[in-house]
């Protein structure tokens, strides 16, 4: 941004000092005029003869006697005082300049070891800390506090990369597949044409359930909506409802339990959370006879939901990855027609945490998953009450 040229900082700050000073020394000096020689006369002033009572000898003391001692009046006192009062605030002017430069530099020197880095950060290198040593005070505090900016920054902008170089890898996929039926069919027009088109039908559909996927992985990341109560128990048994034909197609028994629990958000994307969990617990679960449990509750200040499922056993170093964007573990991949994006469990996490709430997943010693999540039941003066969901 182009700015005007102006002074720096630091030399307003010498000139601060420099200027306290002077100040300060004229305060004196108007102090010494005020209370002691504006009552000195100007004239010229003479010392009255001591005259002995009851009567003075002849030949003594004044007039007979030596003339008195001579006696300053104003204008003596201030030829006298103002030209090593003039000195002296040379001399205050000339310190406070310089010992105001040289103790605004100390000050400033930490300020410009975070100006250092700021730029460094402006110029793409994240990776650069402050580090700054010392007691702890405000600019201390500054640094650390850019520190942990740097730090989380740098954490964002290489999930964004990762992010972004997955999601062209994804979207590549069908479009490949998409460019070689059509190859296919250009070169070969005697192949059976409903096969093709049921092939590329389906690889569109996965495109744009991935760009789906994508725009409301955004939308959620921006908190975009607006905070209203939700029913969390109304929403598990709506998610229910709808895969409930899905479960038993698999022969999976789904049970919702728990009691009315209420918090403050968006009950669509609240709704697309729980439904994420619920099908993905169905999907990754036992080849036929497991369960999925959706649980709802109150605990203080906090709407709790937990979706819990039966499967395979899940090592906990794969199941702290399954929230990364396009991160599939190796028992989880599916070759149905219920195979995901990719994106399920990252589109929970991030809907999580733009209500403001946490995400945990453990994995059960029998095999399967707990998945916990906790809501905050009002935010900033929304206070979660009981309202019916519209169907």
């Amino acid at each position: 941004m182009n700015r005007r040229p102006g002074l720096s900082a630091r030399l307003k700050l010498t000139i601060s000092y420099a200027g306290f000073l002077l100040l300060a020394g004229a305060l004196l000096l108007a102090v010494v005029w005020l209370f002691l020689l504006r009552y000195v006369p100007d004239g010229a002033i003479t010392a009255e003869p001591v005259r002995s009572w009851p009567e003075r000898e002849p030949g003594r003391g004044w007039p007979d006697g030596p003339a008195p001692p001579h006696i300053p009046n104003r204008t003596d006192l201030q030829r006298a005082f103002v030209p090593p009062a003039a000195q002296a605030m040379a001399f205050l002017l000339v310190f406070g300049l310089l010992g105001g430069w040289i103790l605004a530099g100390r000050m400033f020197a930490p300020l410009t070891r975070i100006a250092d880095a700021a730029r460094m950060a402006a110029n793409g290198s994240l990776s650069h800390r402050i580090h700054m040593e010392g007691p702890n005070d405000e600019f201390r505090e500054l640094a650390d506090v850019f520190d942990t900016m740097l730090e989380q920054l740098e954490s964002h902008v290489s999930e964004q990369q990762r992010f972004a170089a997955n999601a062209s890898h994804e979207l590549r996929t069908p479009l490949a597949i998409s460019k070689t039926l059509l190859d296919v069919a250009r070169n070969d027009p005697r192949r059976d044409q409903g096969e093709l088109i049921e092939r590329l039908d389906a690889a569109n559909t996965r495109a744009i359930d991935l760009i789906e996927a994508l725009l409301l992985l955004s939308r959620s990341d921006r908190r975009s909506f607006t905070r209203e109560p939700v029913d969390l128990s109304l929403i598990a048994e709506e998610a229910a409802e709808t895969l409930l034909p899905l479960a038993e197609r698999r022969q999976i028994t789904l049970d919702v339990t728990g009691e009315t629990t209420q918090t403050v958000g968006s009950a669509a994307l609240i709704l697309r959370m729980v439904t994420n969990l619920v099908q993905n617990a169905i999907v990754h679960n036992l080849p036929a006879g497991g369960t999925v449990t959706v649980h709802t509750e109150s605990q203080h200040d906090t709407s709790v939901l937990w979706v819990e499922n039966t499967g395979y056993r899940l090592p906990p170093e794969l199941v702290s990855t399954f929230t990364e964007p396009f991160q599939r573990g190796t028992q989880r991949i599916r070759t149905d027609e219920h195979v995901g994006v990719g994106l399920g469990l990252a589109i929970v996490l991030s809907i999580v945490r733009a209500h403001d709430g946490t995400l945990d997943l453990t994995p059960r010693s029998t095999g399967g998953l707990l998945v916990t999540i906790r809501l905050p039941r009002h935010v900033a003066g929304i206070v979660a009450e009981w309202r019916p969901l519209d169907r």
